[in-house]
């Protein structure tokens, strides 16, 4: 046996650092290490169990074509050469006859870092004139509020948390996704740190928190907008900071004007008395640090309600101080390379489909019509929208659905090809961290498991055997390093930190917002009313469109994530029957109990599932996990059958939490 390092490029904002004991090109055991800034020796339970998924019985090893019916389980092993003969034979066809957008790649980040998430994909896909991709699961309108509102600007480093006097979590549960700012949070407190918690459920944290606000999921924007209407009306707005940082200061106090704290508490559903604590809380203490999360963004309103709490502590004035201000990606930490250099080319002006509206899209697109997509990094049956539909469609015999992934997920039960891809594990990959501000190389540290290869080895076969690899372009992974770090002017730097685990951006890895890095908009100031956001939102930013809830469909289903999964990743490993948690009054009011048969239901689909009675839901509000698979429920579809294909009002974004519904107990 010997030990190797390596790290982790699972979508978490932590970048673990990771220790790996290999007997025979054979993972053994993997464990935390102590290189980088909050990984502190341990992981978690997903990756410390990655032996499970990468021997698994799940494991893909050898390229599959259908030969029954799409969903019927029957295969026939080829070899590679047959596979890809036959996959670049289809893609010809389908761009000598109907153009290359037709050809629709669908992918988001799956287990990958910057190189296997997108670097020889895009440049086939890109040579081929596919149709471009918008990647809008996720921080699709966080980014947009955010680089609105600031431009590329890093946030506080989840390390630096130990400094703050309040910590205010909102719209996330570092329980379940990022545990290694737990024990800073935890730092902080003993410290005499105060902890707010945001959420319509009470997590772990909430339990803990010295406040707890359950609102409403949607009604995030006017409990922001409220605390701002409040900072103002009562002295605590920094005026000095606003004018020398920030412009649109007027504009975003008339719009966040127009609600109260009574009106806020209202429609949040929380007590106006805990809403004005939270205010007095947060305008007295500093260093105060709010992490926003991704489940704020995941409705109607989320862009907005993303930017009025980003806009918090420009206007109470927490900037420029260790520990102050605002977390949201830290992907944005200007480190002069991106996703894009490893590509090396632009991207062709073709149409661009919305992954969230997938289902629509494959039933409606015209000229051309979508007749393959190409799945790698991704598992949409499992992870995208309107479930039931996005079902049908794939099961057409006329759409081409080929997929590139490490298991049998339910998306490759309905393609024609399915092509086994390696783990992390099993590739080297660069990763930049958006919760710590560190990039690492991560080498290959296991043998791929049967016949699997790297998106990269896949991609560049096809480019070759289509007749697009062209003189000069970087194939290998190291290739790819070497060409992604050149790109840099700062290249040599980056690989010499490199060289010893994990590099740190150019100004370093704890820059303080307003004393050493700041806003990179147009005049450099924090833009609180961006005019192309403005403009974006379908009626105006800061407009709160009210709760789609109705006498039919009362409840609101959210989707939070599972401490076991990242998003659908690892779910074959999940032996457990998915549960709808309920209130205990709305379960009363509807006669279930724990462990009851239960049916969820809306105008786009149904669940059927157990259910759980539990004091952590409030009332109105109802739980069934994200990245649950078709085999978790007594039916075959999970939350997303219930979310309808709408987006939000910035970037395009899946609305997962805008989903209402009605339960009841099965016979």
């Amino acid at each position: 046996m010997e030990t190797r390092t390596s790290a982790c490029p699972l979508d978490c904002p932590d970048l673990c650092g990771l220790t790996v004991t290999v007997d025979d090109g054979r993972v053994v055991e993997v464990t935390g290490d102590r290189r980088g800034p909050i990984t502190d020796g341990f992981i978690c339970g997903k990756v410390r169990k990655i032996a499970e998924h990468m021997y698994g019985e799940d494991r893909l090893t050898t390229p599959l074509v259908r030969t029954g019916p799409k969903g019927s389980g029957r295969w026939s092993a080829v070899s590679w050469d047959e596979a890809l003969d036959h996959v670049a034979g289809r893609l010809a066809a389908i761009r000598g006859r109907a153009g290359g957008e037709a050809i629709l790649p669908y992918h988001y980040g799956g287990s990958n870092g910057w190189l296997t998430e997108g670097a020889l994909a895009s440049r086939l896909f890109r040579r081929l004139g596919a149709s471009n991709l918008e990647r809008t699961f996720c921080a699709a309108a966080t980014t947009a509020a955010q680089r609105g509102l600031y431009g590329v600007m890093p946030g506080v480093p989840l390390e630096d948390y130990v400094h703050a006097r309040l910590i205010v979590l909102w719209g996330v549960n570092p329980s379940a996704t990022g545990i290694h700012l737990v024990p800073v949070i935890e730092r902080a407190r003993a410290a005499g740190a105060k902890l707010v918690v945001v959420d319509p459920r009470a997590t772990p944290l909430a339990r803990r928190a010295d406040l707890h606000l359950a609102v409403r999921p949607g009604a995030d924007l006017p409990v922001a907008l409220a605390v701002i209407a409040a900072l103002f009306a009562r002295g605590h707005a920094d005026r000095r900071f606003l004018d020398a940082h920030a412009t649109g200061v007027d504009a975003l106090g008339v719009r966040a004007a127009r609600w109260s704290i009574d009106d806020a508490a209202r429609e949040a559903g929380i007590d106006a008395h805990l809403l004005d604590r939270f205010i007095e809380l947060y305008a007295a203490a500093s260093p105060a640090v709010i992490r926003p999360g991704w489940g704020m963004e995941r409705n109607r309103n989320g862009g907005s309600a993303i930017a009025a709490v980003l806009a918090l502590p420009a206007i109470a004035g927490k900037f420029g101080v260790r520990g102050g201000g605002y977390t949201m990606s830290n992907g944005d930490a200007r480190w002069t390379i991106t996703a894009e250099t490893a590509i090396g080319e632009p991207a062709p002006p073709t149409r661009t489909i919305n992954m969230s509206q997938i289902s629509r899209a494959l039933a409606t697109v015209r000229d051309p019509r979508i007749e393959c997509l190409f799945v790698y990094n991704c598992n949409p049956v499992v992870t995208a929208p309107d479930q039931r539909a996005l079902v049908e469609q794939l099961a057409r015999d006329d759409l081409f659905v080929v997929v590139h992934d490490q298991v049998m997920t339910d998306t490759a039960q309905l393609a024609d090809v399915v092509l086994p891809a390696t783990t992390f594990l099993e590739h080297r990959d660069l990763r930049r961290g958006y919760g710590t501000m560190r990039l690492i190389d991560a080498p290959a540290v296991a043998a791929p498991v049967g016949q699997s290869r790297s998106n990269n080895q896949l991609f560049g076969a096809l480019l070759d055997r289509l007749g697009l690899t062209r003189a000069g372009d970087a194939t290998s992974d190291d290739d790819l390093v070497a060409a992604t770090l050149a790109a840099s002017p700062h290249g040599a730097e980056l690989r010499a930190q490199l060289a010893h685990g994990f590099a740190a951006p150019p100004g370093g890895p704890n820059r303080i917002p307003f004393v050493d890095v700041f806003p990179d908009t147009s005049d450099g100031k924090i833009q609180l009313v961006p005019e192309a956001l403005d403009r974006a939102a379908p009626d105006g930013l800061y407009t709160y469109r009210p709760d789609p809830r109705s006498e039919a469909y009362p409840l609101a289903l959210i989707s939070p994530a599972l401490a076991t999964q990242i998003s659908s990743t690892f779910g074959q490993l999940r032996k457990a029957p998915g549960q709808l948690e309920l209130s205990p009054g709305d379960a009363a009011a509807r006669g279930i109990h724990t462990g009851d048969p239960v049916r969820i239901w809306n105008d786009h689909g149904e669940v059927e599932c157990l259910a759980k009675v539990t004091s952590e839901v409030r009332d109105g509000v109802c739980v069934l996990a994200k990245g649950l698979w078709r085999r978790h429920t007594r039916n075959g579809y999970t939350a997303n059958a219930l979310v309808p294909p709408a987006v939000a009002d910035l970037g395009g974004q899946a609305t997962y939490n805008d989903a209402r519904v009605q339960v009841a107990r099965r016979p």
